[in-house]
């Protein structure tokens, strides 16, 4: 399997004692708002591929490229938190969206993004991190973690 969205969709639609999308087809739509802001937005250009060509080949900072590009799209989500955010990222209950959000804030927090900036997000962070599902998968929680 690869690809964070068809194993998201291939889970939700296996796993169906744990939900992560709305029933409702319009809350579907808004969760997966919030997933593509991170999918398509934020991870493909912080990607460690496109870190490395942007050092390597285009002679760029890495680190500014990436705190850049994570500090403008959690601008946008931040923007969508305030009209879908309960506890979680959408209402009470985590969604998709919450398992998309961590660890682009992982990467915020390894180029040293201004998260003082979303408060909206830290909210919803501190709510996750209470969770067992997210502490255990947290990537400093993971054996092969290097940081």
């Amino acid at each position: 399997m690869t690809e964070s969205l068809p194993i998201a969709e291939y889970l939700e639609e296996t796993r169906k004692d744990v939900p992560l999308l709305p029933t409702d087809p319009f809350k579907r739509l808004q969760v997966r708002r919030l997933c593509e802001v991170i999918n398509s937005g934020v991870q493909p250009i912080t990607n460690l591929s496109v870190l490395k060509k942007v050092e390597t080949e285009l002679n760029g900072s890495k680190e500014e490229w990436a705190k850049f590009y994570l500090t403008e799209g959690l601008k946008q989500f931040e923007n969508l938190l305030t009209k879908t955010k309960g506890k979680y990222c959408f209402g009470d209950e985590v969604t998709l969206a919450d398992t998309f959000l961590i660890p682009q804030l992982y990467n915020a927090d390894r180029f040293k993004v201004d998260m003082s900036l979303f408060p909206q997000i830290n909210a919803v962070r501190a709510n996750l991190n209470e969770l067992d599902a997210f502490k255990k998968a947290d990537a400093n929680s993971q054996p092969d973690c290097t940081d």
